[in-house]
């Protein structure tokens, strides 16, 4: 069982988030080593090759190794043999990323490709689960995490006119580079969305995840929890909150939360209509966890989980 999404939040291209996460996912493959970069969210083409300029020097380190990454910059006058491009290479591609900017922009600009020339704004998402089905990854950093989850964060404060997200991460919210001072934005998430689990994402830190279907017709969902602590240039050490001992926080709906170090992970069962039925926290040193009472749990293994339900 590997991740199929992964959101994070970090400073810059912190080594162990961006080799093992998402490089080394790309290398894996004998005859596909290919990263998609999509930065949609930047507004116009000199932020969205800015964004991709950002993550381009480091893989260019990869490319001895056989990496070969491609970006696809948004712009209104697109052709049809460029949006067929686009769509192949979606579909195919080992590791797709999707870059940082604006949430809201980025994910208007995705369904509009669906619906320039096929007339079906939701082809991007459609895509975006198949990989999923099929074992790719999907990525997104900054505003592509907040993409990538149940809903957009800011729809809490804000009336958005689309809030909902690609849901590679099923019921899930997150808050990027959290740091002290700013737990109220994620206990808002916890009592607004109370079917959802919320999250703050420290810089360098991330939530990767698979789900599926079990033969019952309930949702089950893996998730692991990344703490990267190895950007260590000492102009940037403010930046890096996990450095300080920042924790991934998660509030509870009623106001208990749960700091989650790196190497943790959690199993949850939902009904077919996303209603919480079981959560189990694994820690980095193999205790199981009862999510609802924080008590420890008789489950002895990720599958014995899966099985009961």
């Amino acid at each position: 069982m590997k991740p199929t999404a992964f959101v994070y939040s970090s400073h810059d291209r912190s080594d162990y988030i961006h080799r093992q996460m998402i490089v080394e996912r790309a290398l894996e493959s004998w005859d596909n080593k290919t990263i998609m970069h999509l930065p949609f969210s930047q507004r116009d083409q000199g932020q969205q090759e800015w964004d991709y300029g950002n993550f381009r020097w480091y893989y260019s380190g990869f490319e001895q190794y056989g990496l070969d990454h491609t970006p696809y910059f948004y712009n209104d006058y697109l052709r049809r043999e460029d949006v067929d491009a686009f769509f192949q290479s979606l579909w195919h591609s080992q590791v797709v990323v999707l870059g940082g900017g604006n949430s809201s922009l980025g994910l208007s600009r995705y369904k509009q490709m669906g619906a320039f020339y096929y007339n079906d704004p939701g082809l991007f998402e459609r895509i975006l689960h198949e990989r999923q089905e099929r074992g790719l990854l999907t990525v997104g950093f900054s505003a592509g995490a907040d993409q990538l989850c149940e809903y957009l964060s800011s729809c809490v404060d804000y009336s958005l006119p689309d809030p909902y997200g690609f849901k590679l991460l099923k019921n899930v919210v997150t808050t990027l580079h959290h740091e002290n001072g700013r737990e109220d934005e994620i206990y808002r998430l916890a009592v607004n969305l109370p079917h959802c689990l919320a999250f703050g994402l420290p810089n360098d830190s991330g939530v990767a995840g698979d789900q599926g279907v079990l033969p019952s017709g309930n949702i089950w969902q893996v998730l692991w929890f990344i703490e990267d602590q190895s950007w260590d240039s000492p102009r940037d050490q403010w930046h890096i909150k996990t450095r300080m001992g920042q924790k991934i926080l998660h509030y509870y709906a009623d106001g208990r939360n749960w700091s989650f170090n790196g190497g943790d992970k959690m199993v949850r069962i939902m009904s077919p209509e996303g209603q919480p039925l079981d959560a189990v926290i694994i820690t980095n040193n193999g205790q199981f966890i009862d999510y609802w009472t924080q008590s420890p749990s008789w489950d002895s293994s990720i599958e014995s989980i899966l099985n009961r339900w």
